[in-house]
């Protein structure tokens, strides 16, 4: 499984500060570790700057929940979110803080979205997904069962579960985010491969 490997001492603020900008943090936001494809922290990058387009490699991970009858749990992204608001997206997805592990990150994402922690989880893959604004190092996992879930009125406008035909009939028709509809045709195969 992919996983992190963190300097010994701190790792660099990115951008470097300089005398026009003496810090590139701001006061309570988030900060990310910036990784080399093999997972090597390089750096930190607050979420504003890993999403300006200058596309620093960034992890983040991704839950896909199935039930017993073979139904794939999707989120509607919340409208307030400043990726793809309002679009059908993997049932679990966040970035990894500056200082995580993927699976703290995991079970901490779960737990923020859908009040979900009693969950094994299965490592599929690891991939590199660069949109308009960003880099990511996206680390895919899934859960098969049957669960409650309590989505988070903040951080997902609703969920439900969906049948793997319903999700083909309505892949690119913009009822999906662009990175779901790209893993999905990755792992569709490995998903059903688990019931």
């Amino acid at each position: 499984m992919f996983d992190l490997l963190y300097p010994a001492g701190d790792a660099p603020l990115l951008p470097s500060p300089n005398v026009d900008r003496p810090s590139s943090r701001v006061e309570g936001e988030e900060m990310f570790p910036v990784i080399s494809p093999s997972g090597e922290v390089t750096g930190k990058a607050s979420r504003a700057y890993c999403h300006s387009g200058v596309k620093l490699l960034h992890p983040v991970v991704h839950l896909h929940i199935i039930d017993r009858d073979g139904r794939l749990y999707l989120q509607k992204r919340a409208m307030n979110k400043d990726i793809q608001p309002g679009k059908w997206d993997t049932a679990v997805g966040g970035h990894v803080d500056f200082g995580e592990r993927i699976l703290e990150a995991l079970y901490r994402e779960a737990y923020e979205e859908l009040g979900f922690t009693a969950f094994n989880p299965v490592y599929l893959l690891s991939y590199e997904y660069e949109s308009d604004i960003e880099r990511e190092m996206v680390n895919v996992f899934a859960a098969v069962g049957n669960f409650t879930l309590s989505p988070d009125s903040e951080e997902v406008e609703e969920g439900r579960w969906w049948s793997f035909d319903s999700i083909h009939e309505n892949l690119g028709k913009s009822v999906f985010t662009p990175n779901f509809e790209q893993e999905f045709a990755r792992i569709s195969r490995s998903l059903t491969a688990l019931l």
